[in-house]
Order: structure tokens, then sequence, then C-alpha cells
């Protein structure tokens, strides 16, 4: 394909993106990224990362999501509160998260499969993929218990899958030390929701000098230990490889999902 012809395709899978308002709050907000092709069509929910602080939003995830329109899945392209300003972090940041998962059923759009749902998070999104592929999981009155949407499947990439280790940044999102607010830790921190009840694919890059490739490992081989479905491929790159594209480890992140999505 020239480089004309693939700017015409990637302009008009754009121009077929919608945007959507899940709640009052600015940040409420979400793009859905379909294939023109008819559907149902499986759906990506992506998480961006960004240690769940400006100045990072979804825009960082868009061409991630129209790479995955052209693998066939509708891709929902999620912003959230992030700390500082606007207002996020413990329960609201996982409330935004939540709600934007759910407000898939009320869109009523026959070309989404609610019953193929995976969660792709980069990062800070990793963990709160994994955080979100356990609400079926969590206690009554938890923020995000009781989903109305449920994922099949969780990709997470380069993810914060360790709380304790994420130093300060987890300890705003949270409101707290693990002493002094245990019961987050116990339902927001991914090794503490070990094992889940579907199948986890992580994707990380040896070079990943922003969250280190052991994270990964400790989780999977916890998850492993617990009887859990994950695969871990570990790849070449840095941190931001698994969101590109044209990157080693988002063709190995797409081989998963190409495997899984049936």
């Amino acid at each position: 394909m020239t480089l004309f012809a693939l700017r015409i395709a990637r302009s008009a899978l754009h121009r077929a993106s919608q945007r959507h308002h899940y709640g009052t709050h600015p940040r409420q907000i979400a793009d859905l990224h379909k294939p023109l092709s008819p559907g149902p069509h499986p759906v990506a929910v992506v998480l961006h990362g960004g240690y769940w602080q400006p100045p990072y939003t979804k825009l960082i995830m868009r061409p991630l999501c129209l790479d995955l329109v052209r693998h066939g899945f509708a891709a929902w392209n999620v912003e959230y509160r992030r700390l500082g300003k606007d207002g996020g972090g413990w329960p609201m940041t996982f409330d935004d998260v939540a709600a934007a998962i759910d407000h898939l059923e009320q869109l009523a759009d026959h070309n989404l499969d609610l019953r193929r749902v995976t969660l792709v998070g980069h990062s800070a999104g990793g963990q709160l993929a994994l955080w979100a592929a356990a609400r079926t999981q969590l206690p009554d009155g938890a923020p995000g218990a009781r989903p109305r949407v449920a994922a099949r499947t969780v990709l997470a990439m380069a993810a914060v899958t360790d709380l304790l280790r994420a130093g300060d940044p987890a300890r705003q999102l949270l409101g707290g030390t693990t002493d002094e607010v245990p019961e987050r830790y116990a339902q927001a921190d991914p090794m503490r929701r070990i094992p889940l009840q579907i199948p986890v694919g992580l994707v990380h890059a040896h070079g990943d000098e922003t969250v280190s490739v052991k994270r990964s490992r400790e989780y999977a081989d916890a998850a492993l230990c617990a009887g859990a479905d994950v695969t871990l491929i570990e790849t070449a790159g840095g941190h931001r490889d698994p969101i590109d594209p044209a990157s080693v480890a988002w063709r190995a992140a797409a081989g998963w999902l190409a495997q899984v999505r049936h």
C-alpha cells in the first residue's frame, strides 16, 4: 500500500469514529472506532497510561485503535479523570473506567458484540484493565462492582501490576499507603486480584525503563501458580513500543488477540 493510500484508509477510519459522553464531567468521554464492514464486531476497551496523571490522554492510543479496527475490532478509546485538577483518584478514576465500559450497553449498537469484550491497557492503563477484568469478583458496594458489561479477555501491556512497587503515584491514586487504606489495595492491586477468571495476555519489552519487565514476570509467575490462564510475551523495545502499531511488541500483542478472539 502506498503512503497516499494508507493516509486515505486511515482518514476513512477516523471519519467513522464517534465521540460519546458516559458522564457529565468533561473527562468522561470515549471515542468509538468501528470497522466499515458489517458487524457485530468484537470490542476492545482501550485504556491509556500516564501513571494516572496528566498530561497523557486517550489521544496517544488513537493509532492503536485504528490498527485494532484494521484487525476487525471496534475500539472504545476511554478517557477518565486523572490525578490533579481532573479530580481523579479513589474512587473517581475507577468509577469512570467502570462507567465507560458499562456505557457500551447503553449505546445499543448492534454492530458491537458485547459477548466478546477485551480490555486493552498500557502502563497505568494496564493496571486499570486488570482491575476491570476482576469486577465480577468485587464485593458489593465496591467501586465497579456488579458490571453490566463483563470482559472476556484482558491484554495488559507494560502494565503496572504491583501497586506497592509503583511508589508515590499509586499512593496518590488510592489516597494512602497499604496500612492506611488496605481495602483499596485489596480491590485495586492486580497482584492481589490473582487469579482472574478470564484469559490474561501480558506484553512487555525488555528495554522498558519506566515499568520493569520484572513486574510482568512476577505477575505471570503468581498467576500461573494460582491456576490462571496467563500468557507473558517478552519483546524487544521500550515502554511505548506496545502501543506503536509498527512495533514488534504490538504485532506480538495483536497475534495474541487473534488467538483468543473467537
